[in-house]
């Protein structure tokens, strides 16, 4: 008994139209991960060095009327900029949210702010900081 071929022979018949299609699709899905990685080397990029102002709330005191947050910003010398602070009552409703500037030349400010509540607040959340 012999065997029955399925395939062609090897090279005889030149490339079969699978192969030409893998090739295609090679071709296009580097292209399309060079792009995807340019994209994201561009936003990192911008993100890193257009963010000339940071902030981290270090503490929070919850009052009736009120809550003072403590925040200490970095940003560059000659910066000026807003940082986003909001607070949230216990059931979760948001009861105060508002902006400080932070103008000054130091490089480091350590600011404790105000936020005013509509509510009693039981926390204080920095949403970001943008600069100008």
């Amino acid at each position: 008994m012999s065997t029955v071929r399925t395939r062609l022979p090897e090279g005889r018949y030149g490339r079969s139209s699978d192969e030409r299609a893998d090739r295609t699709l090679r071709v296009v899905g580097a292209a399309l991960g060079a792009l995807l990685l340019g994209l994201v080397g561009w936003f990192g990029y911008h993100y890193v060095v257009q963010n000339e102002i940071s902030a981290e709330l270090i503490s929070f005191d919850a009052g009736e009327d009120a809550v003072k947050v403590r925040l200490e910003v970095r940003k560059d010398a000659g910066a000026t900029g807003y940082c986003t602070v909001r607070s949230q009552a216990e059931n979760g409703a948001e009861v105060g949210r508002a902006d400080f500037r932070f103008d000054e030349d130091a490089t480091r400010i350590d600011k404790v702010v105000t936020l005013r509540t509509t509510a009693p607040g039981t926390t204080a959340e920095l949403l970001g900081c943008h600069a100008d």
